[in-house]
């Protein structure tokens, strides 16, 4: 075999294993965001501007409500429960947003009575939707950086459910 066959041979293997390696890449990220939209179907939500008249919110894959909001202005996942009182954080997400402690209090949750701190948040917002001064807690029980959007948020809207859809709209509007 000539050296210009060999050169020929290398430079074929060598865009062969480029084009793989392209595939494999653009493959893995698509599906990664494939993944984390079935995850987090409301993720654009973050992104939102004042003026909309209702945030419709899709069920996830799990059968929740998870969406991206954003408290004290940082991007914050919120895990929707309207069973719960507050807004209620992790000590980690907490430390992170920089949320300091008013008080104690004891919480009922799903693992039993905790007790936790309070706190106050000075803005959540959720596609285009924001409130000030809303009530929160820093529960210990809690991990990682979902944060629960509870009713300390949500009273402020009326809330329509309907199969895989959540429409919040600003109480008395509609």
């Amino acid at each position: 075999m000539s050296d210009d066959n060999r050169t020929v041979r290398r430079t074929g293997l060598g865009m062969m294993l480029l084009f793989w390696m392209l595939f494999i890449g653009a493959g893995t990220w698509w599906f990664h965001g494939f993944l984390e939209s079935q995850r987090n179907p409301n993720a654009h939500l973050v992104n939102a501007v004042n003026g909309e008249s209702s945030v419709v919110l899709e069920r996830n894959r799990a059968g929740h409500f998870l969406a991206t909001g954003r408290i004290n202005g940082e991007p914050v996942e919120f895990l929707l429960d309207t069973g719960a009182t507050y807004v209620a954080v992790s000590s980690a997400l907490a430390e992170r947003l920089g949320l300091e402690a008013t008080g104690s209090a004891w919480f009922n949750t799903a693992n039993g009575r905790v007790r936790g701190e309070l706190t106050t948040l000075d803005e959540v917002s959720l596609g285009g939707f924001a409130a000030r001064e809303v009530r929160g807690s820093i529960s210990p029980g809690m991990e990682g950086e979902v944060a629960l959007l509870g009713m300390s948020f949500l009273n402020r809207f009326d809330i329509e459910s309907r199969d895989a859809r959540m429409v919040l709209h600003p109480a008395g509007s509609h």
